[in-house]
């Protein structure tokens, strides 16, 4: 298991859990329909930002978030 700052871009993977201790992180990603069993893709990163795909959609999460989601 690694985190998703970790991944390449273009790569489907599925989120395994949502590691972080603060639950206001957790209920957003919840929102964003980022939770066990779902597939994520990262479309490209900038700096810290991260451009990803869930149910596609797309979403603009930092470094800290992609940290979070475990896949």
């Amino acid at each position: 298991m690694m985190s998703l700052s970790r991944g390449k871009l273009n790569t489907a993977y599925t989120v395994n859990s949502v590691n972080t201790d603060h639950e206001d992180i957790r209920e957003f990603l919840f929102t964003l329909g980022c939770y066990p069993g779902e597939k994520v893709t990262i479309i490209s990163k900038l700096a810290s930002n991260f451009i990803i795909t869930i149910k596609d959609a797309r979403y603009s999460i930092d470094e800290d978030l992609a940290k979070a989601i475990m896949v």
